[in-house]
């Protein structure tokens, strides 16, 4: 049967022209369903992002369908879910607007092809506001032939629709037809896949849990009993009786009776993900990419330096003639972006045109943050802002209390998860101490007021070639409310397509992009230093975050401040527990990333792969444990042939005295 990753596909549950999803199981029984995305989709552009972004969403909104696993950079995307908790994979393509069809049984009778030839979708996935809902109602019974969740699949005209509501989803706005997509044949189901039995009471109930791997009917229809021996397997009972007695004898002559009761052995629930009170670090590397590749151990290593970072402005509007105020109040605009620490004392690099931009562009943001306090006072149709800006900009000036001085800033940041608009713990305060102009690299050096930080190391002789791939990290949002939005660190493999330059610095193109607030954040080498910033590529019409500063501009603007690109004790434990552990050296990395959790709290990644090991080494210690059984086994085994072979002898004497 098909796998991908842990699990072993079982059956074909449904197909949407995107992709399939499949019962499955993985190594300790467990069953999950997996939505893959077929690879045609996973090529066209914005299929593999909306895919990855709406698992994502799903799992990370309260209330929402958290996945086991899933790998977005698999040739063809899958996610996996706990089949327990409900129909995952199905949810997951209704709410990327698939129209997703049920695959029949072969048991309702010759059935009709699953979809056909799907019908090609005109366009990229459309937004999808928060955790989708379920489109059709779980089963109701497990007896009979099915009832239709929902009306045959009708041809897909146009963009797949939203499931609910419009809410924004930046990972969904890309442009260009998917392909055709071929489904693949329904494969036979195996033999060892449990039913759920029918419900005992015919009385009305609450629906039934969905059990993916249950089925209307029998997938295995039985023989007819032969007819039943009693003298014969009377016979087989008392020899598997003495068979029992005699291995008895055989465990106890082997271990001897001084020997103390062994221990039961332990359950086995595992998973690469922690599972005991997990902890929830922003970004989870596993879930990123391949488990145990070198990726997730780039990813892991880079991941706790992610800084969210909010700067926050407010000044005067002043009329660049007279000094006179354009407005008697003061004029406030909010910059968000990401960072990355590069030293473990609160030295965060990031874009300089976050927090420190020049004259212009800040006077630009402010004349724009007033017309739209105008809109809200209905002094300003809304239409007119882009012509108020635009009369209005070579006018004014943007300054402080006073004509001359500079506007006030405050800058915080945050890590792990963040959220905007917070001043106080976990929000750290953080001063500007060197930015560079946008001719230069437009990246900034700041300083947050709290020391033994997660640090990142820089890879100041970086190239990247054309087609190269990496990771870029840097946070993200689904929130469609600016004020209080809740971003999230994110990682996504890109490939380099080409070089720029903006004045002196020669700067990266790249493929793809996080979103509106990843500039600043990082571009990661294959052994997880920084290749380089994330920062806007003013070439692009929208100027999406999809160019690179080479790591080198960063070195310089650290050597002119200087600041060195330090790790401290605690990230070189941390380095080295997860050396270990992709190592396979378990026990030491439990030590070392519990040395490095309990030192540096803001690491949760730290605790979380401490999690990961402790559970891996507890999985081998449970498997090492049944290797003493098998000598009484063997012993046990040996009885019962001979008793066979005993019974067997008499079956042919008798059969010989009869005949």
């Amino acid at each position: 049967m098909q796998s991908v990753g842990p699990y072993r596909f079982t059956h074909l549950l449904g197909t949407c022209p995107v992709g399939k999803a499949w019962a499955a199981i993985d190594g300790q029984g467990r069953f999950v369903t997996v939505a893959v995305l077929d690879a045609a989709a996973a090529n066209t552009p914005g299929w593999r992002e909306s895919f990855a972004g709406t698992a994502d969403a799903m799992s990370q909104t309260l209330g929402g369908q958290a996945f086991a696993y899933a790998d977005f950079s698999a040739a063809e995307p899958w996610v996996a879910y706990p089949a327990e908790v409900g129909p995952g994979a199905e949810k997951l393509f209704r709410a990327l607007g698939q129209e997703y069809q049920l695959v029949p049984t072969d048991d309702q009778g010759a059935a009709e092809p699953v979809s056909g030839v799907p019908q090609q979708v005109s366009g990229p996935p459309q937004s999808v506001s928060g955790v989708p809902q379920q489109v059709s109602a779980p089963p109701q019974s497990v007896s009979g032939a099915p009832h239709q969740v929902s009306g045959p699949p009708q041809p897909v005209s146009g963009a797949p629709q939203p499931t609910s509501g419009g809410s924004f989803a930046p990972w969904a706005l890309h442009a260009g037809p998917l392909p055709t997509v071929q489904p693949a044949p329904t494969p036979q189901p195996a033999v060892d896949v449990p039913h759920s039995p029918a419900p005992v009471s015919a009385a009305p109930a609450d629906p039934p849990s969905y059990d993916p791997f249950s089925a209307p009917v029998r997938r295995i229809k039985p023989s007819e009993p032969p007819r039943r021996r009693t003298g014969l397997w009377m016979g087989v009972a008392a020899l598997v009786l003495v068979a029992a007695v005699g291995s008895g004898f055989g465990v106890w002559a082997v271990a001897g009776n001084d020997q103390a009761d062994p221990d039961p052995l332990p359950t086995i629930a595992a998973t690469a993900a922690p599972t005991a009170e997990p902890v929830e670090p922003g970004l989870k590397p596993w879930a990123q990419a391949a488990l145990y590749s070198p990726e997730e151990h780039a990813l892991a290593v880079a991941a706790p330096s992610l800084v969210f970072v909010e700067a926050v402005f407010t000044g005067y509007v002043r009329d660049a003639a007279t000094n006179a105020l354009v407005r008697p109040t003061p004029v406030s605009f909010i910059r968000r972006c990401s960072g990355f620490l590069v030293s473990s004392s609160g030295h965060a690099v990031t874009s300089g045109s976050c927090v420190a931009p020049d004259e212009d562009h800040a006077r630009w943001i402010a004349v724009d943050a007033l017309a739209r306090l105008l809109v809200q006072e209905k002094k300003l149709p809304s239409g007119e802002v882009a012509n108020y800006i635009r009369i209005n900009l070579p006018k004014v000036r943007f300054t402080g209390a006073e004509p001359g001085t500079k506007p006030v800033s405050e800058v915080y940041g945050q890590l792990n998860n963040a959220k905007g608009n917070v001043s106080k713990e976990p929000a750290i305060q953080a001063e500007v101490v060197r930015a560079l102009p946008a001719e230069s690299g437009s990246t900034a050096l700041i300083k947050l007021g709290q020391d033994n930080l997660p640090a990142v190391e820089l890879n100041r002789s970086a190239s990247l070639d054309q087609d190269a791939s990496l990771f870029i990290l840097g946070f993200r949002t689904t929130d469609t409310v600016f004020r209080n939005a809740v971003y999230r660190p994110q990682s996504k493999k890109v490939t380099v397509t080409g070089t720029s330059r903006l004045g002196s610095v020669s700067m990266y193109r790249i493929s793809g992009d996080l979103g509106t607030v990843s500039h600043g954040g990082i571009a990661l080498d294959p052994n997880g230093r920084v290749a380089g910033v994330i920062d806007q590529d003013q070439a692009l019409p929208d100027k999406a975050n999809r160019a690179v500063v080479p790591a080198s501009t960063i070195g310089t603007l650290l050597d002119e401040a200087g600041v060195g690109n330090t790790l401290g004790d605690t990230d070189k434990i941390y380095r080295s527990g997860l050396d270990a552990y992709f190592g396979g050296d378990l026990s030491v990395a439990v030590t070392q990333l519990d040395k490095a959790a309990g030192a540096a709290p803001a690491n949760l990644l730290a605790q979380a792969y401490r999690q990961n090991a402790a559970e891996r080494e507890r999985l081998d210690s449970a498997q090492g444990d049944g290797s003493g059984l098998v000598v009484p086994l063997l012993v046990g085994s040996g009885v019962l042939l001979v008793g066979l072979v005993i019974m067997a002898v008499l079956l042919v004497r008798r059969r010989s005295t009869i005949g």
